[in-house]
């Protein structure tokens, strides 16, 4: 047994457990990726448009990420207690455990953490998650839970959140799932509409979207808010102790950037009115152009082709004849005459 690490052959031991959720890892492996590539051709990019190339690329990749992130992140209602309290059913054994409860849009997280985890035997680490998602059945995923056997405080919580349970936190908090996911969604199309407006001579209809893109995320807060907060908060008794929930990271950082964007927006809406040709220069640095052409980003910009304005067009000139050209034109106009003097 000693070439298996103490273990029983046949029989694995515990499986590892990634640090973090993939789908989070994924997305900001994205953005990085992004990120870096960008950082490697802004040398290539001149004088001052480097800093302010840098300033909107790394605002709006932070933007987009955050949309993302926090639309697969478990962390909106959190709450961590640290207790002693029973560990299987039908036992009077008890353990001295770290216990959280993470409530996502799409489910719940429930970790279980020994202090120390090596107790009664066993390696106490659980890390189990429930999902009310479209498609996905909790009911099911908790009556699972129930046949392997979890450990009594993972099972405890889980059935808080069973669509049966008189809590009655399936309901209020699947309801806030689903409508905060589809306003984040829109606030995504919204931030992409925004960069490819950003990219064109439309650059107020670019704002207008950035402003629909904090609008959007300060929505789906208020619909969390206000499904999570339709009923008295269910008492979560875990042995000595009661476990108490508040709004998680994924919430406040959702507010931050439904904050940012909307000020960026009205800011944008805002230089547009006052300031056209000054909000011009910010995105394209072309303030070497004549000041006096009124540019209306509108109306095309630098896709219209430019006319010369008045001040620089020619002023037209009289351009004097010869003798001799003036007598053969004069013969062509009229051959019968013999004499065509000017």
């Amino acid at each position: 047994m000693a070439a298996f690490g103490h273990t029983f052959p046949f029989y694995t031991g515990l499986k590892p457990i990634f640090p973090m959720d993939t789908t989070l890892a994924v997305i900001i492996a994205i953005f990085l990726t992004a990120l870096v590539t960008f950082i490697i051709i802004l040398p290539g990019i001149r004088g001052k448009m480097r800093v302010f190339w840098l300033l909107r690329v790394v605002t709006s990749l932070f933007i987009g990420a955050v949309i993302l992130a926090v639309n697969f992140s478990s962390e909106w209602f959190v709450g961590q207690v640290s207790t002693n309290t029973s560990y299987k059913a039908f036992s009077s054994k008890w353990i001295s455990a770290d216990i959280g409860l993470q409530v996502g849009l799409g489910g719940v997280n429930i970790t279980l953490t020994g202090i120390p985890v090596q107790q009664l035997n066993e390696t106490i680490n659980y890390n189990e998650e429930f999902t009310w998602r479209l498609g996905e059945n909790y009911a099911e995923e908790y009556a699972k839970a129930l046949e392997k056997g979890l450990p009594d405080p993972v099972l405890y919580l889980a059935e808080k959140f069973t669509p049966n349970s008189p809590c009655g936190l399936h309901g209020k908090y699947r309801l806030a799932g689903h409508y905060t996911s589809a306003t984040l969604w829109v606030a995504f199309l919204c931030w992409l509409l925004a960069n490819v407006m950003l990219s064109m001579p439309v650059l107020v209809y670019g704002g207008h979207m950035l402003l629909a893109t904090g609008i959007f995320q300060l929505l789906g807060l208020l619909f969390f808010s206000t499904a999570t907060s339709l009923t008295p908060p269910c008492p979560l008794r875990l042995g000595t102790a009661t476990l108490h929930t508040h709004h998680g990271p994924a919430f406040w950082i959702t507010l931050t950037t439904g904050l940012l964007c909307v000020l960026l927006g009205l800011a944008m809406a805002v230089a547009h009115r006052m300031h056209p040709q000054r909000l011009k220069a910010f995105f394209t640095q072309s303030s070497g152009e004549d000041p006096a052409l009124e540019w209306n980003p509108e109306e095309g910009g630098l896709l219209s082709p430019r006319y010369r304005s008045i001040a620089e067009s020619p002023e037209p000139q009289d351009i004097p004849l010869s003798e001799a050209s003036s007598e053969a034109c004069c013969k062509k106009e009229h051959p019968r005459e013999p004499d065509c003097t000017l």
